[in-house]
């Protein structure tokens, strides 16, 4: 899935900038790299404040597309240290820890970014009621594939 066309202009209307968030999710999950960059390339215009959390969870999802190695880890700090720093001024959000659990699911154990799982999980269940519908659904669906989340679970 592709996100909302954002910043163009056509015939004279410009059209304003909209983050879509289950497309967000969408684009999380594919892969693609190029559709990674345009969300990448959204977010840095937009001003919402879970900003520097989608950032960071994009950057590491793209570390993991990348061939050299050098370039994933680069990523990968980058992301970290975006998602982390949203997380220590949000620690309620259960939505950035949930991004937190679904990078840590599929991180390489190199990166040593795994000590969380547990606490992410009874986090994301402890406030799964509270998230909005969107995200809600995003949770339910990634937890059918999930070795840590489980659909019983919610």
């Amino acid at each position: 899935m592709i996100f909302i066309l954002a910043g163009a202009v056509v015939q004279g209307i410009e059209w304003k900038q909209i983050f879509d968030r289950p497309a967000f999710y969408s684009i999380m999950a594919s892969g693609n790299i190029e559709d990674l960059n345009a969300e990448l390339i959204l977010l840095s215009s937009t001003s919402i404040s879970e900003k520097e959390a989608y950032e960071g969870a994009l950057l590491m999802r793209k570390a993991g597309l990348l061939k050299k190695a050098s370039e994933k880890l680069q990523f990968f700090k980058q992301g970290r240290i975006k998602l982390e720093t949203a997380l220590l001024k949000d620690s309620v959000n259960g939505e950035y820890h949930f991004l937190r659990l679904s990078i840590q699911e599929h991180a390489p154990e190199i990166v040593k970014y795994r000590t969380e799982l547990e606490a992410d999980k009874q986090y994301i269940i402890k406030t799964f009621k509270n998230l909005l519908p969107a995200v809600q659904q995003v949770i339910i669906e990634y937890s059918k594939d999930s070795i840590i989340l489980h659909p019983q679970d919610f």
